[in-house]
């Protein structure tokens, strides 16, 4: 693959409390990809993640392309796990997406009827337009969901970063969502934590497991042997011709 790398990690390595979570990892992300990053609880995905977007302190280097960051803006998109950000602020939905537009803009500057119409925009694409002047402590699990994945994509980001995205999601959405993803990957390089390989096979282009170590896998196809080999506790269980994982003891 001669695809420009956008973001380069080498002997990456984070701990907490003394306990190290990621040992010498290292991992590039290239552009056009869409990668599925999986591994067992408390394996290190998601500190993989922070890492690579440097809101952690970690060990090591890590590098990004110009397309990345330039003059001080990062054109990386990200949608955290949901759980971890506080919904009780009275903010409505259309806000909440555009806010994704302060790292260009300044924290102060005021919204312009073309940024409202690019949020609009996206919450019509996920389905939840009707929700723009919604209050975000009147959503549901899954439709905060939609509105931080707008938020993600109101900057233009080269690189998309999803932190197990289908959590929450009824499964109608859950398969739009893929499908969307799939389409945005024409134009944008995808990174998404998940512990459905079976799921996601299909629409992935590379796997990484995480489990202290990091491993990359140049295929969406992966076999028992190799997450083995790789020390990643998932085991693959095959129902016809479906795929489908599960989490195995560790």
């Amino acid at each position: 693959m001669n695809s420009k790398i956008l973001i380069h990690a080498t002997d990456l390595r984070v701990s907490y409390d003394g306990h190290e979570v990621l040992h010498c990892a290292e991992l590039s992300i290239r552009e056009g990809d869409f990668i599925g990053i999986i591994g067992p609880n408390g394996g290190g995905k998601t500190t993989l993640i922070k890492a690579l977007l440097k809101s952690i302190s970690y060990q090591g280097v890590v590098r990004y392309d110009p397309m990345v960051q330039q003059n001080g803006v990062r054109r990386i998109g990200y949608l955290p796990q949901i759980h971890q950000i506080d919904r009780s602020f009275p903010i409505q939905v259309r806000e909440v997406v555009m806010s994704g537009l302060q790292a260009e803009k300044g924290l102060y500057r005021r919204y312009g009827k073309a940024d409202k119409a690019k949020a609009d925009a996206l919450l019509s694409l996920t389905g939840i337009n009707h929700l723009s002047g919604k209050s975000i402590n009147e959503l549901s699990g899954g439709e905060f969901q939609r509105v931080m994945l707008c938020r993600a994509l109101i900057s233009d980001p080269v690189l998309l970063i999803l932190d197990e995205p289908n959590t929450y999601v009824d499964n109608r959405f859950e398969g739009e969502l893929y499908h969307l993803l799939e389409e945005l990957n024409k134009t944008i390089t995808i990174i998404m934590v998940s512990h459905d390989l079976g799921t996601i096979s299909q629409y992935i282009k590379s796997v990484v497991c995480v489990n202290r170590s990091v491993h990359y896998h140049p295929s969406g196809q992966i076999t028992p042997e190799q997450l083995q080999n790789y020390n990643c506790p998932i085991q693959l269980v095959f129902h016809d011709e479906i795929p489908h994982t599960v989490l195995s003891k560790h």
